[in-house]
């Protein structure tokens, strides 16, 4: 039987890769069809950049994404555990495990299973989601000043699509948390507890929606993908899996993959989880400590920054470069909601009083980063509506004209801003988050390593996307992001980095 099983899998996986090389041959086909068409041939100018996804992978990022792929789900794992069983400390149950009082066998004993209540809780929630989405078209924005939800155009895609969205996260947010105070206070149809109480039977269930998403989407990317043009096969099985092949995956006209599970069933979520955590720090010891009540602030400021910006999101890396796949699949599922609210279940274990002084000094670097997180994402929005006919800092921004080509051969023309906060640093946006996520962690005290897995996980990944955005930027406009990176030398500290 094994071997059977193994000759079927090396059937398909040979299958897989013909199938990839095929897709790949068409579209370049295709790119040299329009190529010969004149497409960019119209003019005399020396050839723009053009963006997207690489074609093949190297040695270090197929390492890199197997690697990520094998340790990723036990990580998650590895850190609820250490609070239900340890009190959160991360380094105790390695040194059990080192002296042989514990097995990884016992730790796993130990760790609550899967349970058809925490399914069946889930369910309810990401269908319930999935009707706010579909089926409630955005009303807020007919009453809410400066809220740009309802129907919005996106970002051009590498093929040269623009794809329409409905954005309706705010409302879908405010309904959710009206219904969950309305139950709380008066219906009582549920414990506020119970996303703690089912706390790691839940993660068993949003690990088995993530791997089902992704691995749908990455079938679909080769049986029936919403847009041909815009996928990308690289012909490596595990590469394609983790970061997608499809661009923008859709079912219908209005369920886009990308929009719902980067926003909803965890975004969403994360305001819920942490007052779940406080409902349950009240039922254990009385009281709200102000650590718990600074990190519910903080990060629910996030969180509705996130929906009220939720049509400039369109705009951003996420949507704009990513193709959907293991990636944002299953870490909008499982790694989001369970790593990004790590200080409010520390807290629950580990209750901690701040002196005002430590609480106001948290409040303040929170308050700073979210500013200057905002004000820069709101400088470059601004200039980006207005084609540069506006005022940053009381004066007329000065910017750097670029050129680029799209898929279809298509010549396109943008302006990359110098003024403001983007000319102080080309990521600056980046460094008020990491204040911000600085401001989580500190929240918690200094008592244990585990709630700053935030702050250096964060750091990581903006400081790789921050690379990983220049590298694409700089495929994309060529020489003229040369001229932006002379005219800003920094990234994301000014004079350091």
């Amino acid at each position: 039987m094994r071997g059977a099983a193994k000759k079927e899998m090396q059937i398909i996986l040979e299958v897989l890769r013909e199938m990839s090389s095929a897709v790949a041959m068409e579209a370049t086909r295709r790119r040299q069809r329009l190529s010969s068409n004149g497409g960019a041939s119209e003019t005399t100018e020396e050839p723009a950049g053009q963006w997207g996804r690489a074609w093949e992978v190297d040695w270090f990022s197929l390492s890199a994404v197997i690697l990520l792929l094998c340790t990723a789900p036990f990580l998650v794992f590895f850190f609820v555990m250490v609070c239900d069983q340890y009190q959160c400390s991360v380094s105790q149950p390695l040194v059990e495990l080192y002296s042989g009082e514990a097995t990884l066998r016992s730790i796993w004993e130990k760790a609550p299973s899967f349970t058809w209540t925490a399914a069946q809780i889930y369910t309810v929630w990401v269908s319930f989601q999935v009707v706010l989405y579909m089926c409630v078209p955005d009303i807020t924005h007919k009453f809410l000043p400066g809220y740009a939800g309802g129907v919005q155009d996106g970002a051009r895609t590498p093929a040269g699509l623009i794809n329409k969205y409905e954005i309706n996260g705010l409302q879908s947010w405010l309904i959710t948390h009206a219904l969950w105070y309305a139950n709380a206070q008066y219906f009582h149809w549920f414990s506020p507890t119970i996303i703690f109480d089912n706390w790691i039977p839940l993660l068993w269930c949003t690990n088995i929606l993530g791997y089902v998403v992704s691995t749908f989407a990455f079938v679909k990317a080769y049986l029936f993908p919403t847009n041909a043009e815009d996928c990308k096969f690289t012909g490596n099985v595990f590469y394609n899996y983790m970061m997608g092949i499809e661009f923008n995956p859709r079912i219908g006209k209005w369920f886009d993959f990308k929009l719902f599970f980067n926003g909803r069933p965890g975004i969403v979520a994360w305001t819920l989880i942490n007052l779940s955590y406080a409902a349950k720090q009240q039922e254990l010891y009385g009281y709200v400590t102000n650590s718990m009540i600074l990190v519910n602030v903080l990060q629910a400021i996030y969180v509705l920054d996130f929906f009220w910006n939720e049509a400039w999101y369109l705009k951003t890396i996420d949507i704009c470069h990513d193709h959907f796949g293991w990636y944002l699949g299953w870490g909008d599922c499982v790694w989001l909601p369970f790593l990004y609210t790590l200080q409010g279940l520390y807290l629950v274990y580990n209750p901690v009083q701040l002196s005002t002084t430590h609480a106001a000094a948290v409040l303040l670097l929170g308050l700073v980063g979210y500013y200057v997180f905002r004000s820069t994402n709101h400088q470059k929005d601004l200039f980006r509506r207005t084609e540069g006919k506006c005022s940053v800092w009381g004066k007329k921004p000065t910017f750097i004209e670029c050129a680029y080509r799209s898929g279809d051969g298509s010549l396109h023309h943008s302006k990359l801003m110098t003024s403001g906060f983007w000319g102080v640093a080309r990521h600056l946006n980046y460094t008020g988050d990491l204040m911000g996520s600085l401001a989580y962690c500190a929240a918690c005290g200094f008592g244990h390593i585990h709630p700053y897995f935030y702050i250096v996980y964060m750091t990581i990944l903006l400081v790789h996307r921050c690379v990983r955005d220049e590298h694409r930027c700089s495929s994309k406009y060529g020489k003229d992001w040369k001229r932006y990176t002379d005219a800003v030398p920094y990234r994301l500290l000014p004079g350091i980095f």
